[in-house]
């Protein structure tokens, strides 16, 4: 039975990807900050709710103690995410509107809270036979194609957002290549309907969790140092 750690998991892609991981047969711990949530959407699927704040030190390490003791790790989604340039429309703040607190915002949970939980989790994932590591990731984090009029998102005006997904790619790229026994990839899950963007999107999140399922459950011989939608690799 493979262990799988889901951040920010007790809603939205980050559900639905446990749901579909427990569903298959694996062993799934649901991350979440606020534990009761968490907790009651754990025991709706059947997953192991565990407190993770990935914003925070002492809870990223609790987590990852709690993980260890429950028999370690082998594949860990660095879900959690937030958009934290919306103007007072509700939209996305573009660049003339963005401030530097909506850029730290963005940054320490997307970038920063990822690298916190990589740091607290590899000893976990090195101890695994067939280590995983998937990073959701974006679209809009693709710099070729949002400099190209021919791209479906090319008019999207936000900078937090985009940014901290491209350095998530980053961290995708430089991880792999230091670590080469972890497959670590970028997924970008599609243009999703979940409170992320307002349930704007034109999938549901049956469809954009099945690109995160099955990157979490690639085998030792599967790509690393990837960037992947439904229908294959992506331009960085």
């Amino acid at each position: 039975m493979t262990a799988i750690l889901i951040t920010g998991a007790n809603k939205g892609l980050g559900l639905e990807t446990a749901r579909q991981l427990v569903a298959a047969g694996h062993k799934v711990f649901l991350g979440s900050r606020d534990f009761d949530r968490g907790r009651r959407a754990a025991e709706e699927i059947g997953a192991v709710p565990v407190q993770l704040d990935v914003t925070d030190d002492a809870s990223v390490t609790a987590a990852a103690e709690t993980v260890a003791a429950a028999g370690g790790l082998d594949v860990l989604v660095n879900n959690a995410g937030i958009q934290a340039e919306m103007n007072a429309e509700g939209l996305p703040a573009g660049a003339a509107d963005l401030t530097a607190d909506m850029m730290q915002t963005t940054l320490d949970t997307n970038v920063v809270g990822a690298v916190r939980v990589l740091h607290a989790f590899l000893p976990l994932l090195q101890r695994s036979s067939a280590p995983v590591v998937v990073n959701v990731s974006s679209g809009l984090a693709s710099l070729s194609g949002l400099s190209s009029p021919e791209f479906r998102a090319y008019h999207y005006p936000g900078v937090a957002y985009p940014t901290s997904k491209a350095a998530l790619n980053m961290i995708t790229i430089q991880f792999a290549k230091a670590f080469p026994g972890i497959r670590v990839n970028s997924v970008e899950p599609g243009f999703t309907k979940t409170d992320l963007n307002h349930n704007t999107g034109t999938q549901s999140v049956e469809e954009g969790a099945r690109v995160i399922v099955g990157l979490a459950l690639i085998g030792p011989d599967g790509p690393t140092g990837g960037y992947f939608d439904a229908n294959g690799p992506l331009p960085w």
